[in-house]
């Protein structure tokens, strides 16, 4: 078992807002909401990259720019320019799509290259990057697949899923990602996380980054269930 510090688990999260009609005032929400609560991460599409590093220079919360989101459906070019892109305005974390139909046809190869091209970009920056399966299309050998790949390129991160498709995060997804890929690839699970015990469970089974829009809730329930009566850690 681990200790981890209030702070400690509120770093954990991902704080995302992806919604369409985001607005200038709903991305100074999400950057201050992110500075009181030391959330690791803001996750913004792309082009709001610029604003958000503005809003949060000065702190050690990095902004991350969601790549071909929410269908992975771009060219390896595309997500190479957007990847550069982004982080040439500002981005300091990367989450990209995976050409799911690819994946769901077994084009590994495709599958591969893709990785690689993106992740070397985020090399060339030395930012994190993570790698979107969107698990709710794919079958557990497809899963099994992409996390031989992602043990060969290695990412930073291999994560479940957007959490704009029709399904998100699961138990058994997560334990699945954490058993098939290599110990230096971290799991990053999202989509639906919503309440203090679901973010507990992800941690115990190996996740080390939740994304999620509800991390204030949850570290507010974490905070009045387990850390009221001046308890400095939880253990997991």
């Amino acid at each position: 078992m681990a200790k981890y510090t209030l702070d400690q688990l509120a770093h954990m999260i991902d704080h995302a807002n992806l919604k369409a009609d985001v607005k200038a005032s709903d991305l100074e929400k999400l950057c201050e909401e992110a500075k009181q609560y030391h959330f690791a991460m803001v996750a913004i599409n792309q082009i709001q990259s610029p604003i958000c590093a503005k809003l949060l220079a000065g702190t050690d919360i990095k902004v991350g720019a969601a790549i071909a989101f929410p269908f992975g459906q771009t060219s390896i070019e595309a997500k190479v320019f957007e990847t550069d892109n982004a982080l040439s305005i500002g981005a300091s974390e990367i989450d990209y799509v995976i050409h799911i139909g690819k994946a769901c046809e077994g084009d590994w190869d495709y599958i591969k290259r893709e990785m690689l091209a993106v992740v070397e970009v985020c090399r060339k920056y030395n930012v994190i990057s993570k790698v979107i399966f969107e698990n709710c299309y794919l079958t557990e050998d497809q899963k099994i697949k992409l996390c031989e790949i992602a043990s060969e390129v290695k990412p930073d991160f291999i994560k479940t899923s957007t959490g704009a498709a029709s399904g998100g995060a699961t138990l058994a997804d997560v334990k699945l990602m954490r058993k098939y890929v290599s110990d230096d690839v971290q799991v990053k699970a999202s989509g639906g996380i919503r309440t203090a015990d679901e973010f507990l469970d992800m941690i115990r089974n190996g996740v080390t980054r939740i994304g999620s829009s509800s991390g204030i809730a949850i570290i507010e329930e974490i905070k009045e269930r387990f850390f009221t009566n001046g308890e400095m850690y939880l253990e997991l």
